[in-house]
């Protein structure tokens, strides 16, 4: 036994077999990997996008067709360097790899721009009034919020319902901010100078208002007296009157002569005694 398998290894026809096997093998490997699978798989095939931006939309139509793609107009935009209906972007972009029958989209110049109705969003909650603008075709300006009780909800909008606009335009609103009802403490502004007095009121959420000024002997010029209304809270956004020390301009008092007393009566001497 053990001979008869040494005669099959040591022999050249064992060689030559298994020699010839590794070498089938090797270029059943090699033809799969270079012509097999890439014909499989295409993986040679694809197309170079041409440029066609700039022309026609009808000759980059046809010239999209001759390179076997497709395509389709995806936006249109308005853009005076280029006539009406010119390709001005394309995606995907030119010089671009495809497979063949790829949709090319394509943006196309219009002939003006085009214009939309302002809806009416006062009233709307912020969330809503944006969405309907950008259904609109219209963008969010300047945001500034205003106290007012019912929170995020558009109180003005910048241009006025049913004008007509360009596609595109911008609207500023004016939303609420919720804090209408909201009460604050009136901080302790008795005794502070005036300039004191408005930085506390104006961090507290208050407005100052009217300011009257009262002359005082005893209290230095420009220090807060009173305040109306004299409450210990009050609404945010109040505005409060101010009561403000000034100089006191103290009159001399006019000198007066000597006065006589004409009322007494004086004693008359009597010359008929001797």
């Amino acid at each position: 036994m053990m001979s008869t398998l040494k005669k099959i290894f040591t022999s050249k026809t064992f060689y030559i077999g298994s020699a010839s096997i590794i070498v089938l093998g090797a270029l059943i490997l090699f033809l799969a990997d270079m012509i097999i699978m890439p014909a499989y798989t295409n993986y040679d095939e694809g197309l170079t996008v041409p440029d066609v931006s700039q022309i026609s939309l009808e000759e980059a139509q046809q010239q999209l067709e001759s390179y076997g793609l497709r395509s389709e107009v995806a936006e249109r935009r308005s853009n005076t360097a280029y006539p009406a209906d010119y390709v001005i972007d394309q995606t995907p972009a030119p010089s671009e790899i495809v497979k063949p029958n790829r949709k090319i989209y394509l943006t196309v110049n219009t002939e003006s721009n085009p214009t939309v109705t302002v809806p009416d969003v006062v009233n709307l909650s912020y969330r809503n009034a944006k969405l309907q603008l950008q259904n609109y075709g219209l963008g969010i300006g300047t945001v500034s919020y205003e106290s007012n009780r019912f929170k995020n909800r558009v109180l003005r909008q910048s241009i006025e319902p049913e004008k007509v606009v360009p596609k595109g335009t911008l609207v500023d609103l004016a939303v609420s901010d919720g804090l209408g009802e909201k009460t604050v403490d009136v901080p302790n502004i008795l005794g502070l100078r005036l300039s004191e007095a408005q930085q506390k009121l104006q961090k507290a959420g208050l407005r100052v208002g009217e300011i009257q000024f009262k002359p005082s002997k005893d209290v230095d010029p420009n220090v807060i007296l009173d305040y109306q209304p004299k409450k210990e809270q009050v609404v945010v956004d109040t505005t409060l009157k101010l009561i403000v020390s000034e100089r006191y301009n103290l009159k001399e008092e006019s000198e007066s002569g000597a006065i006589i007393d004409t009322t007494q009566n004086i004693a008359v001497p009597d010359t008929t005694k001797q």
